[in-house]
């Protein structure tokens, strides 16, 4: 019993040739810009999106800023876990406090933020870089108010007190300004 054999492919011709094929990349809709400016190679990665057109335009020293932010958030908390007493001392110079709990409580909550802190300094997402600076600012901003309050009320302004809400005014202008430095959109040359 004999089967007849299919007759082997033929290429077409009109692939070869230059018009055609870009004739079918055109109705395909690729290999043209976009409405930003992307020039796709593939419907694939037309549909997907370019990797490199998320990746973060990372402002100068960034990185250096979140290392030490989260060098900050950890050893605060460290401190206030260890040595409540002594942390407390350092910024209103008065007599020991009546319960060392509200103090360790505030040093749990800080190393949870500076895991947060740690593992931002890792990532190459605008969205998570920008929410932690913004936690950051956030954060520094209450307790700049929260310290004013409280040397108000207790009349007494110390070097360390002094210190403290200076340094603080100037980490929530450094988050601010990185928050909105990372959220900007690149300029098209």
């Amino acid at each position: 019993m004999a089967t007849k054999q299919p007759p082997p492919l033929m290429k077409k011709h009109s692939q070869t040739d230059l018009v055609s094929r870009l004739k079918t990349r055109k109705i395909l809709g690729v290999g043209g810009e976009d409405d930003d400016g992307e020039v796709h190679r593939s419907k694939i990665s037309q549909v997907l999106g370019n990797e490199i057109k998320f990746a973060v335009r990372e402002p100068l020293g960034l990185r250096v800023w979140q290392f030490v932010s989260a060098i900050i958030f950890s050893g605060v908390a460290i401190m206030a876990l260890a040595v409540p007493d002594q942390l407390y001392d350092a910024v209103f110079e008065e007599e020991s406090i009546n319960s060392k709990t509200p103090i360790r409580l505030y040093g749990g909550a800080l190393l949870s933020i500076s895991l947060i802190m740690w593992n931002a300094l890792y990532t190459a997402e605008k969205i998570i870089i920008r929410w932690t600076l913004l936690t950051e600012a956030c954060y520094f901003g209450v307790q700049f108010f929260v310290t004013t309050i409280t040397l108000l009320e207790s009349g007494q302004v110390s070097m360390g007190a002094t210190l403290l809400l200076f340094s603080r005014v100037l980490f929530v202008l450094i988050s601010i300004y990185y928050y909105y430095q990372v959220g900007r959109r690149a300029k098209k040359a």
